[in-house]
């Protein structure tokens, strides 16, 4: 299986802004049965996550959904908090979050690259946060990041947070190598997935993260944890066989050391 993934992976865009965008351009179906790997179409995972949101998260501060995609999760939470902002850095994503968000009346969404200097400061400024800053949600997005880009975001994300602020993240943490990982998903030597070959064809490798990942990334010295553990990100259902929509997850909530 190793000659094929190295095949399909060698035309993925090298620039990750332009292999983002390019890839939510070519979307046409969200959900179950879409073609979206990572969008189990359910709730399910979220609401695993809600307890910790609701106890950890202030409701007075506005939530940034960070690489929001096409926004279910951004949806899910304006279901409890009353200002929700997803941003990702693809325009294409964005589109269509607005265009599934139609009628919701609550989230809202902006293209906006958080691994970029200042992008944290300039997010502040727009939501009119001030110095008691915002909540930041994030799922799946640091283990697709290079370790350079991963320190940007979460540098981004302590300055967004401020003063009151607290980060939630979830993130995949399968520990096999890519050939396990995507066999875990549905592929086989006689095929592949669509979702999962789509994915395999445009967009970076993914790695993994877990504790010493984010112990790393958000070092003790800067940020306090006030709560992690494992959990399960669920995937598009592409193969009906149990278990393989379900990959091993680290989720963890996390504030700023002031």
């Amino acid at each position: 299986m190793i000659p094929k993934l190295v095949r399909l992976s060698r035309g993925a865009p090298k620039d990750r802004h332009k292999a983002w965008d390019t890839y939510w351009a070519g979307i046409t179906a969200t959900g179950p049965g879409g073609e979206v790997l990572w969008d189990s179409g359910s709730d399910h995972e979220f609401l695993g996550y809600k307890e910790s949101l609701l106890r950890y998260l202030d409701p007075a501060l506005p939530v940034v959904d960070a690489g929001c995609g096409h926004g279910s999760f951004t949806r899910a939470l304006a279901g409890i908090f009353p200002r929700v902002v997803g941003v990702d850095v693809s325009p294409h994503a964005i589109a269509r979050a607005r265009q599934e968000s139609a009628g919701n009346g609550s989230p809202s969404f902006e293209a906006r690259d958080m691994t970029a200097p200042g992008a944290g400061a300039a997010l502040a400024e727009s939501l009119g946060a001030g110095t008691d800053g915002a909540n930041i949600f994030i799922r799946g997005v640091l283990h697709v990041l290079a370790p350079a880009d991963q320190v940007a975001l979460v540098e981004n994300l302590r300055f967004l947070a401020g003063r009151s602020g607290t980060v939630f993240m979830a993130e995949t943490n399968f520990q096999g190598n890519p050939v396990e990982y995507v066999s875990h998903l549905g592929a086989t030597t006689r095929g592949i997935p669509a979702p999962l070959e789509l994915a395999i064809r445009g967009l970076p490798m993914p790695g993994h993260f877990g504790p010493a990942e984010r112990e790393r990334a958000f070092p003790a010295s800067a940020w306090e944890v006030l709560e992690d553990g494992h959990t399960v990100i669920e995937t598009n259902p592409v193969t009906g066989v149990p278990g393989q929509d379900r990959v091993p997850g680290y989720y963890a909530v996390l504030r700023p050391r002031r």
